[in-house]
């Protein structure tokens, strides 16, 4: 049985991939690591998954090193969808998207770097808000970044730490 980790998988996405794996494949063990801030809500979860053998919840922080390490260490993949998003609340208080999207992602990034020798594959999700506005269409990821936002900002760093952990680690992203 293949061990996925979810961080943030009580959000909107995140909570529609965790119930795509569920149903898709069987033999796949969910672990899910969730703040369940303003954006995550465990009703997002089916009872179904929630009481399944297959499934596992966390309460926690990707900024807890020590949580992270030890749910990294048993997985086989890690889907990084955690973040803070919505763009009015970046404007009003950013530092939290500075914590959370960019040292929260160099947190998950360390663990799996540290659990390289068993973790297969590094999926960090993104957002199109990276780019700005589209200057052709369609936009591709070939595509400039321009973040306009806190949001944007956060999130184009924590893309460009994972590129970097890639290119310089050889992280399996």
């Amino acid at each position: 049985m293949k061990n996925i980790l979810i961080t943030g998988g009580a959000g909107f996405i995140g909570s529609n991939f965790v119930r795509y794996l569920y149903d898709k494949y069987p033999e796949y063990h969910l672990i899910l690591l969730d703040l369940l801030t303003y954006a995550g809500n465990p009703e997002n979860i089916p009872t179904e998954i929630k009481d399944s053998p297959r499934f596992e919840f966390w309460y926690g922080n990707v900024n807890n090193a020590g949580l992270v390490d030890m749910l990294v260490s048993k997985s086989d993949v890690v889907v990084h969808f955690a973040a803070e998003s919505h763009v009015a609340r970046s404007i009003f208080d950013d530092r939290i998207f500075f914590e959370t999207d960019v040292l929260g992602t160099q947190t998950v990034a360390s663990c799996v770097l540290e659990h390289s020798h068993q973790v297969e594959r590094f999926i960090h999700i993104s957002t199109s808000e990276v780019y700005g506005t589209a200057l052709s269409s369609p936009m591709t990821e070939d595509h400039p970044l321009n973040p306009m936002t806190p949001y944007a900002s956060a999130k184009a760093g924590a893309d460009r730490l994972v590129y970097s952990y890639w290119a310089t680690y050889d992280l399996p992203a």
